[in-house]
């Protein structure tokens, strides 16, 4: 099995100009960080401070993802010699975190170091009755789900290897590149969401759900789709049931940002963004959970068919990096989408210490003008979804159970 980690011997440079996707996080946040990264959830004894911080000082030098800084003003990313172990690994008490939920939320809300330090930390956060979690965080601007799972496997895993897998670029089909054109087009115009077309607060919380890896492979496998159609699809009937609970109207399709790893084989811990991003209409008018996975089917059967991710790659790397950044902002913004809808296979268990995580949950801030961000993350054999919201969206605590609810009409004969 490939290992990530990069060899001590391996130089890095001095400096890195910031990618497409990198300059589109820094522009949509005017400059400010967006936390995004991973936390693992593990029961029994928690490691010391002092361990967590030795592995760390251990590893750190030799993942490139850490040892750079965002240069802001030059749009680069330059290195850093030095890591002060002790300012980047740090560690909370969450005795009321019955669901480990809480850590997500200290996440989400704690301020991120500004004071020219690579742009990453990891927290210890101990929950009651023994549990703990182990989160590593970073800035989006400088960092994606596929590349803080890397890196986070890197940095804390036993035995560090696998992960999700790399990326093999192919040539995009014609409908690809038709379908690519037509998403960056619908961008530019105002997109129908009544759902989360709320005033934005700015204060963002989290919810989840767990279930096993098996039951969404199971239905999958009933129904001839992927465990991410079934994560669509589930979505979609638990947003359209949420609206008609509120209004009594029904919900017309959503438009959402599906992110899609371009992280090839050998950049994994590499900095920098390496994605884009499909515009997906989640079928949230459909009648049933059924109704909806085959229209889901039929619209990721288009993006696989057509090569739309390479399409997506080939035109927002084709031109000047300034405008694929823009059109970039304007697939991922408050005004078109509701928000991104991501999945992430982050592979065999994380084992810190002799202690394997029983779940994992990708998380990231909301920015833009973003009422909702949804994540499916599996590790091993369970799944979580994570529903990271802007607090005016009051009731949508309830979209997991919703989603829930919608898994188990699926699996119904």
């Amino acid at each position: 099995m490939h290992d990530p980690r990069p060899r001590a011997h391996d130089a890095l440079p001095a400096s890195l100009p910031m990618g497409t996707a990198d300059v589109a996080y820094h522009l949509a946040m005017g400059g400010r960080p967006l936390p995004a990264g991973f936390l693992f959830g593990f029961s029994g004894r928690a490691p010391t401070l002092d361990s967590v911080r030795a592995r760390v000082a251990e590893r750190a030098a030799r993942i490139p993802a850490l040892r750079y800084r965002i240069a802001r003003q030059s749009r680069t990313f330059s290195r850093v010699d030095g890591i002060d172990v002790e300012r980047h690994v740090h560690e909370a008490w969450l005795p009321g975190d019955d669901d480990g939920a809480g850590a997500g939320r200290l996440m989400l809300s704690r301020p991120m170091g500004g004071d020219g330090r690579p742009p990453w930390d990891v927290w210890l956060v101990h929950g009651p009755t023994g549990g703990h979690s182990l989160c590593y965080r970073t800035d989006h601007t400088f960092q994606d789900g596929v590349g803080a799972a890397h890196t986070a496997r890197a940095l804390l895993d036993d035995h560090p290897a696998g992960g999700p897998p790399a990326y093999r670029p192919r040539t995009p089909a014609p409908a690809g590149l038709a379908g690519a054109l037509g998403a960056m087009a619908a961008s530019f115009r105002a997109s129908d969401k009544p759902a989360f077309d709320v005033p934005v607060s700015g204060l963002t919380t989290l919810c989840q759900a767990v279930v096993p890896v098996a039951r969404l492979r199971a239905v999958g496998r009933a129904h001839g789709a992927t465990v991410n159609d079934i994560f669509l699809a589930a979505l979609a009937h638990a947003i359209g049931t949420w609206h008609r609970k509120s209004t009594g109207a029904a919900h017309p399709p959503l438009p959402v940002a599906v992110p899609m790893s371009v992280r090839p084989r050998g950049e994994e811990c590499a900095p920098g963004n390496r994605l884009v991003v499909a515009r997906v209409l989640l079928p949230c008018d459909a009648p049933s959970p059924l109704h909806a996975l085959t229209r889901v089917v039929a619209r990721t059967d288009t993006l696989r068919t057509g090569r739309q991710r390479d399409a997506l790659r080939l035109l927002m790397t084709a031109g000047p990096r300034g405008i694929g950044a823009r059109v970039g902002t304007r697939m991922v913004n408050g005004r078109s989408v509701a928000g991104p809808v991501s999945s992430v296979d982050f592979g065999s268990a994380l084992v810190h210490q002799g202690n394997t995580a029983r779940r994992a949950v990708v998380y990231s801030g909301l920015g833009a003008g973003i009422r909702c961000l949804t994540t499916l993350t599996l590790q091993h054999d369970t799944a979580c979804l994570a529903v990271i919201h802007d607090e005016a969206l009051t009731s949508a605590d309830a979209l997991p159970d919703l989603w829930l609810a919608a898994l188990l009409e699926l699996e119904r004969p």
